[in-house]
């Protein structure tokens, strides 16, 4: 009897090892790993950005890394030893019988990180291509506010000039700017503008803004300056939005936008760089905008630097000697940076380029 139920409990033992190595690990660890790569990948991503943005200041070139691919493999390996030893009772010795088990375990996670750097004409395409104004207003079509759209993205809009931070054409923006987006932007939250595609034929499609036949007599006055100020005609509802500094009629939108590359030097010069640096001449000074009539709005983003790292930061990087930081309290900040994602994406085109090709060995 003693003898049958230790090979039972042997059996079952055995049994047990061999289920154990029956069982798939990976849909265990998917929901884990997809969450933890995501954050992983914001991230870096975040923190690539704003050291762009430094480095553009500075007068250092931007390099931009992509995540093309993560493979993650994993691998449960695992051994089981069982010995044994029984001895019948004899005279004098007592019997009994001694059953040894002993077990190895090991968990491997091998992932597989491909990076792809942006160069030549990928890097031409995304950030020095203007942003189609189509896909600019699709932000807003889609929410975003149009004054912090504009602000972000436009050099100017028939003829009205736009703040310009970045590089040799630093520029102030034009006196009715600010308020001509303030107008529009009460417009926008009203429900009067909006934006079509027309198509005139086959291929040939153009995206109109037109406005509300019926409105609100609170906003009239709002909407009659916004078309005088456009230089629009007061009797037309449709109006064709075209690229560029200036519109050839009255029932054109002619919109500047900027590329990429623009926009994060535009960003750039709201940084509050060191006054050693500044004083030892190895960036410029920040731009600060004339006192207007109208009240000027608030700076599209504040990134400060300080010798120590920050402790209540949104995101923060460290370049020559120094901590460059958005503030996590700094809710117009965040926003806007976080928002930096969506517009690198709206130089995006189909591409025949693919990711590399990365074989992964598989088997037990």
């Amino acid at each position: 009897m003693i003898c049958k139920g230790w090979f039972s409990s042997a059996w079952c033992l055995l049994l047990a090892a061999g289920l154990a190595g029956c069982i798939s690990i990976g849909p265990r660890f998917l929901a884990r790993d997809r969450f933890d790569y995501t954050t992983a990948i914001s991230d870096s991503w975040m923190d690539q950005m704003l050291l762009n943005i430094v480095k553009i200041r500075y007068a250092d070139a931007p390099v931009f890394l992509d995540v093309t691919s993560i493979i993650s493999q994993y691998a449960l390996d695992s051994a089981i030893s069982l010995n044994s030893s029984l001895s019948s009772p004899k005279e004098g010795f007592g019997g009994g019988n001694i059953l040894g088990i002993g077990g190895v375990g090991r968990y491997f996670d091998r992932p597989t990180i491909t990076f792809s750097p942006m160069t030549g004409g990928k890097f031409a395409q995304k950030l020095m291509n203007p942003i189609p104004p189509p896909s600019l207003l699709s932000m807003v079509q889609s929410g975003f506010p149009i004054d912090l759209v504009f602000r972000l993205c436009i050099h100017a809009i028939n003829g009205t000039q736009n703040r310009f931070g970045g590089g040799v054409r630093t520029r102030p923006a034009d006196p009715e700017f600010y308020p001509l987006l303030e107008r529009m932007r009460k417009v926008q939250t009203a429900g009067v503008m909006g934006m079509r595609i027309k198509k005139h034929g086959a291929e040939e499609a153009t995206l109109e803004l037109f406005f509300r036949e019926k409105v609100d007599p609170a906003l009239e006055a709002d909407v009659l300056t916004t078309r005088k100020e456009l230089g629009l005609d007061p009797n037309a509802h449709e109006f064709r939005v075209i690229y560029g500094s200036f519109s050839t009629n009255d029932k054109e939108i002619a919109i500047l936008t900027r590329s990429v590359l623009e926009i994060l030097a535009d960003l750039a010069s709201y940084i509050e760089v060191p006054d050693e640096h500044v004083a030892e001449k190895r960036v410029c000074p920040t731009l600060k905008d004339p006192p207007a009539a109208d009240a000027s709005p608030m700076p599209l983003i504040r990134i400060h630097s300080s010798q120590e790292k920050p402790l209540d930061a949104f995101i923060a990087i460290p370049y020559r000697n120094h901590w460059f930081w958005i503030d996590d309290r700094d809710l117009p900040s965040k926003r806007l940076f976080s928002s930096l994602m969506l517009v690198f994406t709206l130089t995006e085109t189909e591409s025949k380029e693919g990711a590399p090709i990365v074989t992964i060995p598989v088997g037990g």
